[in-house]
């Protein structure tokens, strides 16, 4: 049986929110109000598979967000590929 460790801050996450949502984001801070988040990015389907689009396209992208607890229906860490893709989506490294 494998143990989860709690998540930490600067963990790269998934949530899957209450709207069908799913988007990938750095850890900050958890709190009884909600998770924050830094550069979230939402999971799309295009034909060359999964790829990853901005959360919101009218704010700077490096601002910090406030994901509600009540609106999230499930968090986890990221799965190891897709985090590395939101790495080089977000910082611009290979690695």
């Amino acid at each position: 049986m494998l143990i989860d460790t709690p998540l930490k801050t600067g963990d790269i996450v998934s949530m899957k929110l209450n709207s069908g949502e799913e988007i990938i984001a750095k850890l900050s801070e958890e709190t009884d109000l909600g998770y924050k988040v830094n550069k979230p990015l939402m999971v799309a389907a295009t034909q060359q598979g999964l790829g990853l689009a901005p959360f919101m396209f009218t704010v700077d992208q490096d601002t910090d967000f406030v994901i509600r607890t009540q609106t999230v229906s499930c968090i986890a860490k990221t799965e190891k590929d897709m985090a590395t893709q939101y790495v080089q989506n977000t910082t611009g490294l290979a690695v």
